[in-house]
């Protein structure tokens, strides 16, 4: 009996979930010794993502120029990658020069003129509750009561927001410290991701056993594609809204139209609700200097760019290679910026597109086993 207990399943899986169970139980006591490596993860974690992102994006263009020949002599790999920093180091150049002045002056203005369009913004409101206050169905509710508790919460919410950043000097100045940080290390790092990238899938190779060799590499392979396509869509995606939002809101006179053309852009990471976030702005200082037509108008815009993308723009540079429902997606974001936030959100539809390659390959391996 106790040889049939043994060898059954039940007495196999039972001492596999104790092992599992136990091995949780000890490392939440010695979380001490955990911490440092966490501490190490989540330090490197942000320069090699950012270099990774980087890498997709340029890797296509280093391969390109590879493959140019002078004569007899082809250009390495090492002057490909060295090409390609001296190009992005130029554009880096002109953005911080030409746009980013005109950004962060838009910006200071926009700053400034916050309790101007608040005071304007009340003002409207005190006059549409007195209008409907001036009606006979309406007479019953006091609504200079309620604009007052409204003026009083709002003015509370923004000195609380002043005395948060004002005790926050100190987190600032640590933010800045990693920013700088992250400044300097990215670039080595996604340096030697150029330079040396093209290595990394012979080594994993040599490791691999022979049975299952290739099988791995063309997951490999397939990973590596659906992440490539997905940071170089999302970026040429971004790019083009960005810009002709921006445009759009020259040609109705919207103002602030660069900065608000980037908000829109850099939004539109984050699949589906990203366009919805990025409006948002546009729409608060458009019904603060022009009313409730030019609101209209930065919607036509908005919506004008977003069918423009998801028609002709989102299908050619992305396509079907990540095959994901958009309700899947909205799921996934959702529960994503609840776990892990801004981050989460702009992370979880690449991580979901590569598990299910994963998930699909290793089935069809199964079926033909």
């Amino acid at each position: 009996m106790f040889e049939r207990l043994k060898n059954s399943p039940l007495m196999f899986w039972s001492l596999e979930i104790l092992i599992v169970v136990a091995i949780i139980w000890i490392s939440t006591k010695i979380n001490f010794v955990f911490s440092p490596i966490a501490i190490f993860f989540s330090t490197v974690f942000i320069p090699i993502l950012l270099a990774g992102i980087l890498f997709y994006m340029l890797n296509p263009i280093v391969n390109l120029i590879t493959k140019i020949k002078f004569g007899k002599h082809q250009i390495t790999r090492t002057w490909a990658t060295t090409l390609v920093f001296l190009l992005l180091l130029g554009l880096v150049a002109l953005a911080a020069t030409v746009f980013i002045p005109k950004i962060l002056n838009q910006l200071i203005t926009l700053a400034n003129q916050i309790p101007d369009a608040a005071s304007q913004g009340q003002k409207l409101v005190d006059k549409l509750f007195k209008d409907m206050n001036s009606q006979q169905m309406l007479k019953k509710i006091d609504f200079t009561t309620l604009t007052n508790k409204l003026s009083a919460n709002v003015n509370k919410y923004a000195e609380t927001i002043f005395n948060g950043v004002t005790n926050g000097l100190g987190g600032i100045i640590s933010a800045a410290a990693n920013a700088v940080m992250i400044a300097v290390t990215v670039p080595v790092v996604l340096f030697y991701m150029l330079k040396d990238g093209y290595r990394l899938a012979p080594t994993i190779k040599k490791f691999l056993p022979e049975r299952h060799r290739e099988q791995t590499m063309d997951l490999l392979g397939k990973m590596s594609h659906t992440i490539s396509k997905y940071i170089s869509g999302q970026m040429i995606e971004c790019l083009f809204v960005g810009t002709f939002t921006a445009i759009g809101y020259v040609i109705i006179g919207t103002p602030y139209a660069l900065l608000l053309g980037v908000i829109a852009g850099i939004c539109n990471i984050i699949p589906y609700l990203g366009p919805y976030i990025g409006i948002a702005p546009a729409l608060i200082v458009s019904f603060s200097h022009g009313g409730l037509w030019s609101v209209v108008y930065n919607i036509i815009v908005v919506l004008i760019v977003q069918q423009i993308d998801g028609n002709l723009v989102y299908p050619n540079v992305i396509g079907k290679s990540l095959e994901i429902h958009p309700l899947t997606i909205i799921i996934i974001l959702l529960a994503a910026g609840n776990i892990a936030g801004l981050m989460g959100m702009i992370l979880a539809v690449p991580l979901y597109a590569v598990v299910k390659v994963v998930v699909v390959h290793m089935y069809n391996i199964y079926q033909l086993e």
